[in-house]
Formats: structure tokens, sequence, C-alpha cells
């Protein structure tokens, strides 16, 4: 006689123990491939940042290098200065425009025509072209004066400089620079101090930045950092 298969209540309960252990087991697996491929994208995001920040400051550092070197017997004569952020600066008013004026005074224009085919030499070198994506003209005023008038005188300075310079071009340079070339009066919103105190004298004056792709993707890096903030 065949004997009936009995089932009891408790091995029907370890079965599905089993099953539900298997699938909580398959799912935490899951978990953790998928917890390591977002570890590693994080990883490797931090790997490209940290390259940008390399590349950058290569590129930074020897253009400062080459621009030091092209106008290193000039600075003086000029009573101008570059800083490490690419900044040429000119900050001597008696050089550059008469009082509440915006036209370019002679000797200004003689530093212009020694200076900007130079700068422009030295950015459009083939290791730096393709990675300029900015050049600001900037001019500065002293806070003496209403601030949306000296706005107005600034960019009337800056946009002279612009011009002058502009005519100093070949037709190729000049094709290249209107895609990247800026100018910007920011008034006395950016005045020099010494000691704690304005320098009225220093604050008046034009500047000559330079802005790079690397530069325009760090900015995006920490843009985004800030908005998950």
């Amino acid at each position: 006689m065949k004997k009936k298969k009995v089932t009891y209540k408790s091995d029907e309960e370890n079965v599905f123990s089993q099953s539900t252990g298997d699938l909580m087991a398959g799912l935490l697996f899951i978990f953790i491939l998928l917890l390591m491929g977002a570890l590693l994208q994080v990883q490797e995001k931090a790997e490209q940042d940290e390259e940008l920040v390399r590349q950058y400051d290569q590129i930074k550092t020897q253009l400062y290098i080459d621009l030091q070197e092209e106008f290193k017997e000039d600075l003086k004569v000029w009573r101008a200065s570059i800083d490490s952020t690419l900044c040429v600066r000119f900050q001597e008013p008696s050089m550059l425009f008469d009082y509440d004026k915006a036209d370019l005074k002679p000797k200004f224009k003689e530093i212009l025509d020694d200076f900007f085919p130079r700068y422009i030499a030295v950015l459009s070198r083939e290791k730096y072209k393709d990675r300029i994506v900015e050049i600001r003209i900037e001019g500065h005023t002293d806070s003496k004066g209403e601030y949306f008038y000296n706005m107005a005188l600034s960019q009337n300075r800056t946009r002279t400089v612009l011009q002058y310079c502009f005519n100093l071009m070949t037709e190729e340079q000049s094709a290249w620079l209107k895609g990247l070339i800026t100018a910007n009066g920011l008034s006395s919103s950016q005045p020099i101090l010494v000691n704690g105190a304005e320098d009225f004298e220093l604050s008046r004056r034009v500047e000559f930045r330079v802005r790079t792709n690397a530069e325009k993707q760090l900015e995006e890096i920490a843009n985004k950092r800030f908005n998950k903030q």
C-alpha cells in the first residue's frame, strides 16, 4: 500500500521562508551592484574634476609666465602690472584719460599701439588659442561722483579702448576677437584699497582679463555643487 506523503504546516512555512530569504538576498545583491556603480561614477566624476583643476592651474600658470616674459621690460615704463589672475592692469590716470572724459590720451594710445598686438599674439598661440573663451576690457572709476554716472563713464572708456584696439588688428585677428572680446564698465564697484581705505587714483584704471574654457568648466562644476546643496 502506497504511503501518503504528509506535509506539515511547519514545512510549508520553511519553504516560504526560504523563498523570501532568496528574494531578499537577490535584491540586496542588486542593490550592492547599483551602489558600487554609483560610487564608481562619483569617483570617476571626482577624478575628472581634479583633472580640470590641474589643467586650469597649468594653463593659468604658463600663460602668466608667458605674459610676464613678454612684457617684463615694459611694465614699469607703462606703470602697469600683471597678477596671477591674468589681469593686466593700467592704473596711471594721468596716462589714460582726462578727468571725466572717455577720449584716450596720446600716451595711452602709444602704450596700446605697443601692448595690444603683442598681447593678442601671446593669447593666440596654438597652446592657448582654442582655450580662450573671453577677453575682457574692464573700466573702473573711483567712488567719487554718482554711481550710475560713473558706470556710463567707465563703459564709454572701455568702448573707446576696444574700438582703438580693433584698429590695430589684422582682419584674421579681428575675426577671432569678435567672438571673444568684451568691454565692461564697472563704475566704482571694485575700488583699490590701501590699508583699508580707497586709493582714488589707483581705482581709476583699465584692466585686460582672460578667461579659459577650463575656468568656465570649473565655474559650472561649482554651480552644480552649489545647486545640490
